[in-house]
């Protein structure tokens, strides 16, 4: 059984044909593995030039094994049972698949919604140990998260400094602060990139902490890494880098479904990993990530989309891959946990490479942030007046004048977004403000869009998706229609040592993005429910029509 298996079926077939030969004659993969900062070209060394550790961090970070080993029992001995992670994007991501592809608890909290942070807080803390992961240690969400476990911890009557780990790069506001102020500091390697950290202390002090074996993922991780620094053309992640990227013309739409992988929430990692990367200069390729159990495909088989199949480790060389109906381009994926993080990393240099541009910058990520920091500093929420109201919802439409005038409900406002939708090339992206555990079951909607529109659909939990496909939506191509849903929350939280609240925070998150999407010319519908249970009911009923 070989450790990684990548086999392509049509017009990635085709892409994988066209360049893996220049792939392999420009050593692309030996050069990246020596950390090569000159393969996307001189407007990106420099940031490249900072931004390769990745490729040996299977090595690298074995130190951390002992030292996680160690921590956990010390975290044991005072009665902790329970690891809540505090981080975002690249922080929370990797985790969340190792710890469940594990089976082992972790309670990610990448939510900014008063709701969900108190209930974060507010189970078992007594029993909990809680884990803050920033790289750069200015992270508005996760520094919010760290104040409120510092003030319940103290309510409490428990030590902080015994119960919270910190997770950083060296010299980091952060770093410095925690350690003046007595906290078990962990350091990343500054020399990686958020979203290329799942093999850092990033990925692997909360994984370890909560139980998973860290050191079997590093092992699978250097089982492949000769194989992926070979300039060979049987180099599964010069041939997937290919398949992502190197289809004429681009298949920019990347349809992920799981035939019995037994990796937990490897698609959602990986969305991170190719959209915040390669979403810039008006170019990228677009993850579409279905809820499990349902299939991004249907109703599609258009021209400009690609189907992943993420298979078990065991059906990896088979020499039939599973035919999916109607796909014209098709990629069969499979190998471990470990193997498959590293995969995915070349996979996604190499698209970088083939898309030209540089894969490790995120700036609309930058200007979301700035735009969410500017609406909390002139002390208002964003919002404006809605265009309309509709029973327990608010509607406004941002990003010129699309919505026709004497539309007054709900539906006909959904249907004005849609009736915006390229049938061709364009894609919807519903982004939900909202408890995403609480409210977990709304993603089964996208299925319902699908099948509605015929063109694939997104769904992202904010403030979550913002350090994800965030960045494609703004910087990508400009193929998108966005429907935005906000909600009163059951009860407001302060965040402590801060004049403002979670609530506040959030409101002006999904206003700022709203405000930066209109800024570049992106229809976005926006639905506040001003109650949650009744507006909720009414978006379901509209969206599932």
């Amino acid at each position: 059984m070989s450790a990684l298996a990548v086999q392509a079926v049509g017009a990635a077939a085709e892409a994988v044909e066209r360049h893996l030969p220049d792939l392999v004659q420009d050593a692309v993969a030996s050069r990246l593995f020596a950390r090569d900062a000159t393969l996307w070209g001189p407007d990106a060394e420099s940031e490249a030039a900072i931004r390769l550790s990745w490729v040996g961090l299977h090595r690298s970070s074995r130190p951390l094994v002992g030292e996680v080993e160690a921590l956990r029992e010390e975290l044991r001995e005072r009665g902790v049972r329970r690891i809540v992670l505090c981080g975002m994007g690249g922080s929370s991501l990797a985790p969340e698949v190792i710890t469940g592809t594990a089976g082992v608890e972790l309670v990610v909290l990448d939510s900014s919604d008063p709701d969900m942070v108190r209930s974060a807080l507010q189970e078992d803390l007594a029993g909990s140990a809680v884990v803050v992961s920033s790289k750069s240690g200015s992270t508005l969400e996760t520094d919010s998260q760290r104040r409120a476990f510092v003030h319940a911890f103290s309510e409490a009557g428990i030590d902080p400094t015994e119960r919270i780990v910190v997770v950083t790069d060296p010299g980091s506001p952060l770093d410095e602060q925690s350690r003046a102020d007595g906290y078990r500091v962990v350091n990343a390697d500054p020399e990686v990139g958020g979203r290329y950290s799942a093999l850092t202390a990033f990925g692997l002090v909360p994984s370890g902490l909560a139980g998973a074996d860290i050191g079997a993922l590093l092992d699978e991780a250097e089982v492949v890494a000769d194989l992926l620094a070979e300039d060979d053309e049987a180099n599964p992640g010069l041939r997937l880098g290919a398949a992502l990227a190197g289809t004429r013309p681009l298949r920019d739409k990347l349809l992920f479904t799981d035939a019995g992988s037994g990796i937990a929430g490897l698609a959602d990692w990986a969305e991170q990993l190719i959209a915040e990367s390669t979403g810039k200069q008006g170019t990228g390729v677009l993850p579409v990530v279905a809820p499990a159990g349902d299939s991004p495909t249907a109703g599609l088989g258009s021209t400009d989309d690609c189907t992943v199949v993420v298979l078990a480790p065991e059906d990896g060389d088979d020499e039939e891959v599973p035919a999916v109906e109607g796909v014209g381009s098709l990629v069969a994926v499979s190998g471990s946990l470990g193997a498959q993080l590293l995969l995915w990393e070349v996979a996604t240099a190499v698209a970088g490479r083939l898309l030209g541009i540089n894969p490790f910058d995120q700036p609309d990520v930058e200007s979301a942030k700035q735009a969410a920091r500017d609406i909390m500093e002139d002390g208002a929420d964003g919002a404006g007046r809605p265009d309309l109201v509709d029973d327990a919802v608010e509607i406004r439409a941002a990003g010129g004048g699309w919505l026709p005038e004497g539309v007054s409900t709900l539906e006909g406002a959904v249907d004005a977004l849609l009736g915006e939708l390229d049938p061709g090339t364009g894609y919807l992206s519903l982004m939900v403000y909202l408890d995403r555990v609480e409210h977990a079951d709304l993603a089964e909607v996208q299925g319902d869009l699908v099948r509605r529109t015929g063109r694939p659909v997104t769904f992202g939990w904010g403030p979550r998706f913002l350090h994800s496909t965030g960045q494609y939506h703004k910087g990508g191509p400009a193929q998108g229609v966005y429907l935005q849903v906000t909600g009163a929350p059951g009860q407001d939280l302060p965040v402590p040592g801060k004049d403002y609240t979670f609530g506040e925070f959030i409101s002006a998150q999904a206003a700022g993005d709203a405000g930066v999407l209109a800024d570049h010319g992106r229809p976005v519908l926006r639905v506040h429910l001003t109650d949650q249970d009744q507006g909720l009911a009414q978006l379901r009923t509209v969206l599932a029509r």
